[in-house]
């Protein structure tokens, strides 16, 4: 398999821990913005799986949360970890009274162009570099890259990703195998 032109944009875990402290938690729209940010970066999501997501898609005690008519109208079943369990147990004290699990202030589904121009927003304001490369599908691929790293199970990253071919997630093992060349190279 031929090497990608162009690697996907992942961030680094500074990158990452900055752009998460950009939201303003103590107003309602920053503190939803940064639990999406959270729910792509941990659970893989696209733009369109978390502002679809509804409060009975998502288990509050054991982290399951099923996406429901992903892209192909397929569903998938994701697991996320305590922390954020914990945070979205006290986001469902105050957010606003919706279906959605992270809706607009009105109650209504977030578009997922409201979305990018947030992460965009985010990302700027963390002077993350390439800015212009980041958005929502960025921490789509930084999961799938440390998912990959960790576990070194490409089919287990196809899986959460929820990638029918797997020629799609195998992008995952050229940004690997470039941060391996990088890095042997310096020894």
């Amino acid at each position: 398999m031929t090497r990608p032109d162009k690697l996907p944009k992942i961030l680094t875990d500074d990158e990452t821990e900055r752009l998460l402290s950009e939201p303003n938690q103590r107003y309602v729209s920053p503190h939803r913005d940064y639990l999406f940010m959270r729910l792509m970066l941990q659970a893989g999501l696209r733009a369109s799986e978390a502002v679809s997501l509804k409060v009975e898609h998502v288990d509050l005690q054991s982290g399951r949360v099923n996406v429901r008519n992903g892209k192909g109208a397929k569903d998938r079943t994701l697991w996320i970890g305590e922390e954020l369990l914990e945070e979205l147990r006290e986001w469902m004290e105050r957010r606003p009274e919706s279906e959605y699990l992270l809706p607009t202030s009105k109650g209504t589904k977030v578009d997922t162009s409201q979305l990018r121009r947030s992460v965009k927003r985010y990302a700027r304001k963390a002077e993350i570099a390439e800015v212009e490369r980041v958005s929502p599908h960025t921490l789509r691929h930084t999961f799938a890259t440390r998912l990959y790293r960790e576990t070194g199970n490409i089919r287990m990253v196809q899986k959460a990703l929820g990638h029918s071919d797997l020629a799609t997630t195998m992008v995952y093992t050229h940004v690997v195998d470039g941060e391996l060349e990088g890095a042997m190279k310096q020894l």
